[in-house]
């Protein structure tokens, strides 16, 4: 998925031939109030934006957590097979050069791990999780648990954050309220929890309606203009790391399915696993 470049818009004028006010007297045609619809353009694309930004970054993260459950396995198991095979090689030969190659293999098989990495999704005070005893006693793991948002809850988390979304504020305290809500509805999205949305939706339809307001002066519409420029330049940069990244590069290779991308990889790498076992077979024979 690619996220749109949705830029500010300009509103369009229109020429009036006749010189006259038109209805609505002087308040429609005054500067203030052009800068006032370029304003509200601006943010409602800037809402767009990141409604497309958050929606393409859930499923990098989901995407990224099925890829890990589902492929890790594997590439551990070609990482020990490659060193046992540079380990028969070496025994074989005895060449030093052969010796270090092995020691390079082994290394990579045995990272020396940080601490959050040592136990990260491997065990808790429990105990090994389900997944990790089963890997490790070749058992099998069950299927990896998917978490996609789906059509109802993609609908819910945009009409959420189109109504609540913090820029639309112009007080402080609306704004602080705004953004703790759309925390909640990020955090909803996020684990594809429909029910939560629909109630966070019925949450917002009863809260408070904070009165808006008409910017009547020209500098501060010009800095709305401004830091809402500087807000997409931010997001722009955060969606092409999204893009440019291994998981992201991906997931635009196969945007419709996937899974089958995975199923595809995976047949790979069960063949890649085959082909080292034969020829450590071969070696140790």
């Amino acid at each position: 998925m690619t996220t749109p470049e949705a830029e500010p818009t300009q509103p369009e004028t229109t020429e009036n031939p006749s010189g006259q006010v038109p209805a609505g007297g002087e308040e429609t045609s005054r500067p203030e109030a052009r800068l006032e619809r370029a304003v509200r353009a601006a943010e409602q694309a800037l809402i767009e934006y990141e409604i497309a930004l958050e929606t393409f970054r859930v499923e990098v993260e989901n995407f990224s957590r099925l890829h890990h459950q589902k492929l890790g396995p594997m590439y551990a198991r070609l990482d020990e097979l490659d060193a046992q095979i540079a380990e028969a090689t070496a025994a074989r030969t005895g060449d030093p050069e052969d010796r270090r190659k092995a020691a390079e293999a082994r290394a990579r098989v045995m990272p020396m791990p940080g601490i959050e990495e040592l136990f990260h999704g491997w065990m808790d005070g429990e105990g090994l999780y389900p997944e990790a005893a089963a890997m490790l006693t070749d058992q099998s793991v069950r299927p990896p648990q998917r978490v996609r948002p789906g059509e109802e809850a993609r609908k819910l988390y945009r009409e959420l954050v189109r109504k609540a979304h913090p820029d639309l504020a112009q007080e402080e305290g609306e704004r602080n309220r705004r953004e703790e809500f759309i925390t909640r509805v990020n955090a909803a999205y996020a684990r594809g929890d429909e029910a939560l949305l629909r109630e966070l939706s019925e949450e917002w339809a009863a809260g408070p309606v904070p009165e808006e307001q008409l910017l009547t002066r020209s500098e501060e519409l010009y800095a709305r203009l401004e830091w809402l420029a500087q807000r997409k330049e931010l997001l722009s940069v955060l969606a092409k790391e999204l893009e440019e990244g291994a998981i992201g590069g991906m997931l635009r290779l196969a945007p419709d399915d996937p899974d089958a991308l995975l199923d595809e990889i995976a047949e790979q790498l069960l063949a890649q696993v085959a082909e080292r076992e034969a020829e450590l077979e071969r070696l140790t024979a």
